[in-house]
């Protein structure tokens, strides 16, 4: 906790968290779906741990239709080896998700009849809201102009590694061995194959599956060195029903991320709105979101957190609903520069909501030198609700709270872009 100033107080900020505003999980790749099984991407989270060239990138996934039918490719800018694809744990993803999420900071009004008059006091604790073996496909042999470079299995998925002289001619292989395809993927991956890039093709292996007895596809992670610090995004479009939502969480070693073919633009943050926010803390910032994703006209690349949670750093988050994510998760997402001694961690979440037509491109992204903290966080203020036995607690309720739920109300509608009436809060 962190003393600040605010209307010449002195306050004690207790926040709650939100941990997610939107419910679906998927791959930043297309599904392609076997028969004439229909699948959406609606969001994804996607974890990239970044050191010099050395990439982890995790994929999580929220797939509940049979495993028999689940399949996902995925551009990627080398072959992996087999010790390079592992199965992520979805337990630390809900770590760093509910760490970095933005968050309501919570006051409470104190007795203007008290000793040095009106003033904010803390409030009470609040709740977080908040691989072994290989599996043949099929023939080695180039197929359409197409080669499987490498194949493994690797927990409960089948993975294919392959490499394409023609787009058209992976979509007619993908085809013939019982892909069902999206509309438009074709006109996608022909960029990528002229950027000599291949693809990682995975589906469900039903007999590890089973053995598993986990109810959900566990997310996958890929490790490679590439100078390319990118995540592709078009070919998630191609099937997509609607806008897209995208969680980026990015650790590295020097500043915060940023993509350089897009802007990335801060969020609003610190701003006071009404008490009754607390009730429906994610509708609101659902709506936020959507405000100032249209204000950015559709196009830009928000900033929710970003961190310096080294351990040299001795303020980890201000104000803090949860701990600090734990060591093991962070090494396994791939920072695995975490020693017992001083280390260098700076932890960025993006947030991007995408359809093509805005996003024509993958995203890049560049670490930076900047490490100044920073967090979405938005403030409520309980009012004192006492008896008034002194003029300052009868200015209070008469002047001073009054013009403070209207001025709440007015940010409200600034933050959301919504008109509300006085009625609706109280």
């Amino acid at each position: 906790m962190k003393w600040v100033d605010n209307y010449k107080f002195k306050i004690l900020v207790s926040i709650c968290l939100i941990t997610s505003c939107y419910e679906a999980q998927a791959f930043c790749g297309f599904f392609a779906a076997k028969a004439d099984t229909k699948l959406f991407n609606n969001s994804s989270r996607v974890v990239i741990a970044r050191d010099g060239n050395r990439t982890v990138l995790t994929m999580e996934n929220d797939y509940k239709g049979e495993p028999s039918e689940f399949a996902m490719v995925i551009p990627v800018p080398v072959i992996p080896k087999e010790d390079d694809i592992r199965i992520g744990d979805s337990k630390a993803f809900e770590r760093v998700d509910a760490y970095s999420a933005p968050r309501l900071a919570e006051y409470f009004d104190t007795d203007p009849c008290q000793p040095g008059g009106f003033s904010l006091s803390m409030a009470p604790d609040t709740a977080a809201l908040g691989a072994v073996g290989g599996y043949r496909f099929g023939p080695r042999v180039d197929n359409h102009g197409v080669s499987i470079e490498a194949e493994y299995t690797v927990g409960e998925y089948e993975i294919l590694i392959l490499s394409a002289k023609e787009s058209n001619g992976l979509v007619t292989w993908l085809k013939e061995n019982h892909y069902k395809i999206p509309d438009g993927a074709e006109r996608i991956v022909k960029s990528y194959v002229k950027q000599e890039m291949y693809f990682f093709v995975a589906k469900v292996n039903l007999e590890q599956q089973r053995k598993s007895n986990y109810a959900h596809l566990r997310p996958l992670q890929i490790h490679f060195t590439h100078s390319r610090f990118m995540l592709p995004i078009r070919l998630g479009m191609v099937n997509a029903n609607g806008p897209q939502e995208l969680f980026v969480y990015l650790f590295t070693k020097n500043g915060r991320v940023e993509t350089t073919n897009y802007r990335t633009v801060k969020l609003p943050t610190g701003n006071q709105v009404p008490v009754n926010v607390k009730n429906d803390f994610g509708g609101f910032y659902k709506d936020l979101f959507h405000h100032q994703y249209i204000r950015e006209k559709k196009q830009a690349v928000f900033l929710e957190y970003a961190w310096d949670i080294s351990n040299q750093s001795s303020l980890k988050c201000d104000p803090c609903v949860t701990p600090p994510v734990e060591d093991e998760y962070l090494r396994s997402f791939g920072v695995d520069w975490i020693t017992n001694q001083e280390y260098p961690l700076f932890i960025t979440r993006l947030h991007l909501r995408y359809q093509i037509r805005e996003f024509p491109q993958d995203l890049i992204f560049q670490e930076t030198s900047n490490k100044e903290n920073f967090q979405a966080r938005y403030v409520i203020r309980h009012p004192w609700d006492g008896d008034s036995k002194c003029r300052a607690a009868e200015r209070y309720k008469k002047f001073i709270l009054p013009q403070r739920r209207i001025e709440d109300i007015r940010e409200l509608q600034h933050l959301t872009g919504k008109l509300y009436s006085i009625e609706q809060f109280y």
